[in-house]
């Protein structure tokens, strides 16, 4: 089986703001074998950037389009799927969108191949058994302390025994950030688990993150996420040696599994969090899930968009009964929720699981996008490198 097409949707909602939310847009990958099988992905990234890195013409040598080292590919085994990233990593090298681009398409040759064998892509993986997951309520933060309470006490009240606020108005002072955990503890309640996403916001600043512990500690916080940037390892490091009590979480910003384990071996982090859309795909983060388990880790997925990329982050650690939390997104635009027929919902215990079903195990509804989709071609000297795909058919 080869490779014969790879084609990529670009949808996205009417107004895209400015709020840290991802699920605005949405970039789709349908990869179709030279035998007529399909399956999908979805990158986390530009769409009409990752689109330019798949069709732009080559610099030189190891500058060139992802499309070089992908189309007419075997495809017949994970171990294929391994080869070609290798081929994108060393041809791309120099094209830093590759990554993102890349992981959209390999994500769909995992489905592609499950599909195929009719297996999910955990068994693929190695996997006996995909175990259930605790759902976190992943939203962000309120405009004020108030609102926050609001949106965590919502949260509870729909069955959520977890929530993670963040990004918003977090970093405006210390007073105020204090004043939006308590509301977050006040609004989940005492037994449930918090979770707080500080969105990067204080870069490599080791001095303005531990003037929020005293609070963070104070309201029984779990993990502090990604206070600084992704590869400010030593930053990530000696912030871990001043909190005890509050654990560091991060990785979401890898695009390569080494950053991602970087983070584990040199920041000190207590958990990882891995987005199969950005690192390369869900080999990678299954490589990273690996290396958690090795350095006693709690790996997690991330994810903000929709229930394609949710299934596609869970199958790298599915197969991990000690790994638990789940990164949930509670309010997707709609653009998020139309990319697929099903979703992943909770069961009678409040939890999820990767689907017990071939690939990703769930459906794209091309019908149900075609509202969001977007118009896109590429020109260059008035030829066409890239043109969107008619809006036809969903699997097969």
């Amino acid at each position: 089986m080869q490779i014969d097409t790879v084609e990529f949707f670009y949808a996205a909602m009417p107004e895209v703001t400015l709020e840290a939310d991802g699920s605005q847009d949405a970039l789709l990958v349908r990869v179709v074998s030279d035998d007529g099988h399909v399956g999908w992905g979805e990158c986390e990234a530009s769409p009409l950037t990752s689109i330019a890195a798949y069709v732009t013409p080559r610099s030189h040598g190891v500058c060139q389009p992802v499309s070089a080292s992908v189309v007419g590919q075997a495809i017949d085994t994970p171990d294929d799927i391994r080869r070609i990233a290798s081929e994108v990593r060393r041809r791309s090298m120099d094209l830093l969108q590759a990554a993102h681009t890349w992981s959209g398409i390999e994500i769909a040759l995992w489905d592609l191949l499950g599909r195929r064998r009719e297996e999910p892509v955990w068994r693929l993986l190695g996997y006996e058994t995909s175990h259930p997951k605790v759902p976190y309520a992943s939203m962000l933060l309120g405009s004020t302390p108030q609102e926050t309470l609001e949106r965590a006490r919502a949260a509870r009240e729909d069955g959520y025994r977890a929530v993670k606020v963040g990004w918003g108005a977090f970093g405006a002072s210390v007073a105020s950030d204090a004043d939006h955990v308590a509301a977050a503890r006040e609004g989940l309640g005492d037994d449930g688990e918090l979770l707080l996403d500080a969105g990067q916001i204080w870069v490599d600043d080791v001095e303005a993150a531990s003037e929020r512990l005293e609070a963070l500690a104070r309201a029984r916080v779990t993990w502090l996420e990604e206070p600084f940037v992704a590869d400010a390892y030593s930053a990530y490091a000696a912030l871990a040696a001043r909190t005890p009590s509050v654990a560091l979480a991060g990785g979401e910003g890898a695009h390569t599994a080494s950053m991602a384990t970087n983070v584990i071996d040199y920041g000190a982090v207590d958990y990882v969090q891995v987005d199969t859309a950005r690192i390369g795909g869900i080999g990678p983060a299954a490589d990273v899930a690996a290396h958690a388990v090795m350095r006693g880790v709690v790996y997690v997925n991330h994810t903000f968009t929709s229930h394609l990329a949710l299934s596609a982050s869970l199958q790298p650690y599915a197969g991990l009964a000690d790994h638990r939390l789940c990164e949930y997104p509670v309010h997707p635009r709609p653009v998020a929720l139309a990319v697929t027929r099903e979703h992943l919902a909770r069961d009678g215990n409040g939890e999820v699981r990767a689907p017990d079903a071939p690939g990703l195990g769930v459906d794209v509804d091309l019908a149900a996008l075609d509202p969001y989709l977007r118009t896109v071609e590429i020109l260059i000297d008035g030829v066409s490198l890239f043109r969107s795909p008619a809006a036809t058919g969903n699997l097969g």
